[in-house]
């Protein structure tokens, strides 16, 4: 009887940390899914945003009279850049120059947008060795995409950097190495998304 008993309780006990691990995973699936589901979103908006600042630069250096607060160009030209990349250049004065166009004094404004990358879910998942329960391959993916995300996160950082500094040109070329990234990046999120129940 003591035998039969002791069993029991260790079987019940073996069967109860089995259903408290698969609910672990669950929650942690559950939660990691709402996390990138989220950064898509934010990466995705950031995109759109930083891609039209990029444009704008391309657009303007063309007719930047060596800084960002002087541009030559025709009313019609400056009107349609205006309108194509509105606040980006504020004009504060202008006078005619040759041949029809204007020399326009004024200010660049660059705003840039942030994409705030979360990783609290899988951070919280390493954190209470929920990765134990994860295969390997799952668990590689996920590794993977993390990085990934968190090489963008660095080159958004160095952005702000160069922005504080007033490096444009900089600036240009890390928005640029970005939006390659966080193209890979989104792929990464799509594919995992569908991949991640192959964790459970």
């Amino acid at each position: 009887m003591i035998f039969i008993g002791i069993s029991l309780a260790i079987g019940f006990n073996n069967w109860n940390t089995s259903l408290n691990s698969a609910k672990e995973k669950e929650i942690a699936i559950s939660k990691i899914k709402e996390e990138i589901q989220s950064n898509i979103q934010e990466l995705v908006a950031a995109r759109n945003i930083n891609g039209l600042i990029l444009g704008a630069y391309i657009e303007y250096k063309e007719i930047y009279q060596g800084s960002s607060n002087e541009v030559i160009t025709t009313p019609d030209h400056l009107n349609d850049l205006q309108q194509k990349y509105p606040g980006y250049f504020t004009v504060a004065d202008s006078s005619e120059d040759e041949a029809g166009a204007y020399h326009y004094t004024g200010t660049t404004s660059i705003d840039l947008e942030l994409a705030e990358l979360s990783q609290i879910a899988w951070e919280t998942t390493r954190s209470i060795n929920n990765p134990d329960h994860f295969n390997y391959e799952c668990l590689y993916e996920l590794e993977s995409m993390y990085n990934l995300q968190e090489r963008v996160q660095k080159e958004i950082d160095k952005a702000v950097n160069a922005l504080q500094e007033h490096k444009i040109e900089r600036l240009m070329g890390i928005l640029e190495f970005i939006r390659q990234y966080d193209i890979q990046l989104e792929k990464d999120y799509k594919i995992m998304l569908e991949n991640i129940e192959a964790c459970r």
